[in-house]
């Protein structure tokens, strides 16, 4: 089984209840991601769990649809251009709906299935375990933007764990994918979950340690190392936390400080 897909629907249905409320109108507004609209967030969110959802149950499939978005892409349309062709225009509550839908859907599938099972992506094959937990983890981090849009502040629960997981785990990814060496080891991670729980992820003498919530936000570029509260220490630390990249692409920047947090508008 994997637990993950579990809280890939739960992480779902909060962003879901988030804009129940929304008008027509606030789906246009720009959030302060790279001017995405929400209407942008929830067709880039499910265009890519359809994806998913094809790589492991219908790979054949998927390489062609694939292959579809990257074209259209590579044409100019970019990523929010080629999701927003390939869903027909889809916008708005009928968006939400959709986005629910196949997240309902597709999260007992995943639950049931081998978690070693290894799938196809836009980079290397990744087991079923890492895909499900990248949805939940795009998802959250997505999520943030609209949160921050509607100047709300969420309410995490402890399945953002597996969103620090894979934060700790790239830790030589986030220098790999700049061309670069990591500085020296991985440092130790110590973390107090939203329940109050402690994780501890052992490693050299650098720590992070604080709110798992902080630290899921700058691995996943939602906020700048400079505007949360987590204790950084030594240089490895420093130079991970201050290009900290969680998931797959060329180097990303986080963002500037003091431009991403509730009511910040793009």
């Amino acid at each position: 089984m994997i637990a993950e897909a579990q809280d890939f629907l739960v992480e779902t249905r909060s962003l879901n209840d988030l804009t129940a409320g929304m008008e027509a109108g606030d789906f246009t507004r720009p959030t302060a991601f790279k001017g995405w609209s929400t209407d942008d967030v929830l067709q880039h969110l499910h265009h890519y769990n359809i994806l998913a959802d094809l790589s492991m149950f219908d790979p054949d499939r998927f390489r062609v649809e694939y292959g579809r978005a990257k074209g259209l892409r590579d044409e100019g349309l970019g990523m929010v251009g080629a999701s927003r062709q390939i869903l027909g225009e889809l916008t708005g509550h009928a968006l939400r709906d959709a986005l629910i839908a196949q997240a309902e859907a597709m999260a007992p599938r995943w639950l049931e299935a081998d978690p070693a099972t290894r799938v196809e992506w836009a980079g290397p094959s990744m087991s079923a375990r890492s895909s499900i937990s990248a949805r939940l983890m795009e998802t959250w981090a997505h999520g943030q933007e609209v949160w921050d849009l509607l100047g709300r502040v969420r309410e995490d629960g402890d399945r953002i764990r597996s969103i620090a997981v894979l934060g700790v785990n790239t830790f030589g990814w986030t220098f790999k994918t700049r061309g670069m060496e990591p500085p020296g080891e991985r440092p130790t991670v110590r973390l107090v979950a939203p329940s109050g729980e402690e994780w501890a992820f052992a490693g050299g003498e650098d720590v992070v340690e604080g709110s798992a919530t902080e630290f899921c936000q700058v691995v996943t570029q939602t906020r700048n190392i400079a505007d949360v509260g987590l204790t950084v220490r030594g240089p490895v630390a420093e130079a991970w936390m201050a290009n900290a990249q969680c998931f797959a692409g060329p180097p990303n920047p986080p963002p500037a400080p003091g431009t991403r947090g509730p009511g910040v508008h793009a």
